[in-house]
């Protein structure tokens, strides 16, 4: 075999394993990918209706119910515009409370429930994750907007 096609042989078995690694880490990516979104875009279908995703807010004020077992808790996320239901079975963190921020992650059902398989609250009294803070203040413009009408 000649040094010629030796060379092209090399070069093909390498870019053979350059697509291959590439292929890896962009199906590796895409499978750890979790988009937010709030009541209002679920409620309007921008959020997957299968897979997993993260639902953002304030935890509505007097909405948290724990079940009798203890660990199975159901409260209402809210971006002042839409509320919706979220299920979640754990313990939840200790500044969990009603009234203040929170990302859940987890799936929709099929009844339109959200179960929570994570649930995230804030860190200290002035924070709220960024996203969450974003969208409420945006489902308030569009609340306004509303009334202004």
């Amino acid at each position: 075999m000649k040094a010629r096609h030796k060379r092209f042989g090399l070069i093909a078995v390498g870019l053979i394993l350059l697509v291959i690694a590439a292929v890896l880490i962009t199906n590796s990516f895409r499978s750890n990918l979790v988009f937010f979104f709030t009541p209002t875009q679920v409620e309007q279908g921008e959020a997957p209706k299968s897979g997993s995703f993260r639902i953002g807010g304030l935890v509505e004020s007097g909405s948290l119910k724990r079940l009798s077992d203890g660990l199975h808790v159901q409260f209402k996320v809210t971006d002042t515009a839409k509320t919706m239901l979220v299920e979640y079975k754990g313990i939840l963190p200790d500044l969990f409370k009603e009234g203040k921020g929170v990302v859940a992650e987890g799936k929709l059902s099929a009844s339109g429930l959200f179960e929570a398989s994570q649930v995230l609250a804030k860190h200290d009294e002035n924070y709220m994750p960024p996203e969450a803070a974003a969208a409420i203040e945006a489902a308030k413009a569009a609340k306004a907007k509303e009334g202004v009408k």
